[in-house]
């Protein structure tokens, strides 16, 4: 099965990356941006059946080691299950 794992920051948390993407989109000529924000994407391909043990063991695998729950939020796609 195939997995996007979409890690950004944390609504109350300064993204100083993201406000220099959005004055640069800005800067380009896009009107009415309310906000921009920067993330990342991990992507994984995994065989093995998509049960709740396995949704369980990716939770882990995405605060302990693919995000930084004190300044990042998570959520993942699964497709192909």
């Amino acid at each position: 099965m195939k997995i996007k794992v979409f890690v950004t920051p944390k609504r109350n948390v300064l993204d100083p990356q993201g406000a220099a993407v959005g004055h640069a989109l800005e800067s380009l000529g896009l009107r009415g941006l309310k906000s921009a924000r920067v993330g990342k994407v991990i992507e994984l391909d995994v065989d093995g059946p998509d049960t709740p043990q396995f949704r369980a063991q990716l939770d882990k695998l995405c605060r302990d080691l693919l995000s930084n729950p004190v300044i990042e939020d998570y959520h993942y796609e699964i497709a192909g299950h």
